[in-house]
């Protein structure tokens, strides 16, 4: 790798705004906010909306929105 053109990968903690899920994991993301880990060490804070914490999908509370009827309109046309 050439020096000098890489961004620095670090250690950062991401956080659900949400559901307060935290991770610490590694990132070429910086912030100015720092938050105090379970390690002891300080490291940069990454404020997320949406998580796997949060998310429909990884959660199980995934809902099938219909507004129009085709659902109905498939199960009727290729069977149940």
């Amino acid at each position: 790798m050439k020096a000098g053109i890489h961004p620095d990968y670090r250690e950062v903690v991401f956080q659900d705004v949400t559901t307060d899920y935290q991770i610490l994991t590694r990132s070429t993301l910086g912030s100015k906010e720092t938050i105090k880990w379970e390690d002891g060490n300080e490291y940069p804070l990454i404020k997320v909306d949406i998580s796997s914490a949060s998310h429909p999908f990884y959660t199980g509370k995934h809902k099938i929105v219909d507004t129009s009827g085709r659902v109905d309109k498939f199960r009727k046309r290729y069977g149940k």
